[in-house]
């Protein structure tokens, strides 16, 4: 069986103890042979070691179930979605009435929702 590779700013999944939730970290640090040591939390910004365990999961594999992204939508702080182009991404804030942040494997990208339809 293949290990999986890890590259910095990755997505794993982690019990945040600040957020008191399990949530999307972003892979900050990684050792010599290739493992996580460190990942930063997207919505309370803290960097925690990150230990390889009953932690770890895939956030694709959990993503898989999350339903496509729609701009007439509305969406709150931690909801996943499945963006076209992006991917997998999930809610970090809500700027305004009408605009979201959300993380995706590559970065934080500022998204519209709950459009009215014309």
């Amino acid at each position: 069986m293949e290990k999986q590779q890890y590259a910095i700013g990755d997505r794993v999944e982690k019990m945040c103890l600040e957020c008191g939730e399990i949530r999307g970290h972003i892979v900050a640090l990684i050792n010599k042979k290739g493992l996580i040591s460190r990942v930063n939390c997207p919505q309370c910004g803290k960097r925690s070691a990150f230990k390889k365990g009953t932690d770890e999961k895939d956030s694709t594999s959990s993503m898989k179930t999350s339903p496509p992204y729609d701009w007439t939508r509305t969406y709150r702080k931690g909801q996943s979605m499945q963006h076209p182009t992006f991917g997998p991404g999930e809610v970090v804030a809500v700027i305004e009435p009408r605009k979201i942040d959300v993380l995706f494997a590559d970065r934080v990208r500022r998204l519209i929702h709950s459009q009215a339809q014309s």
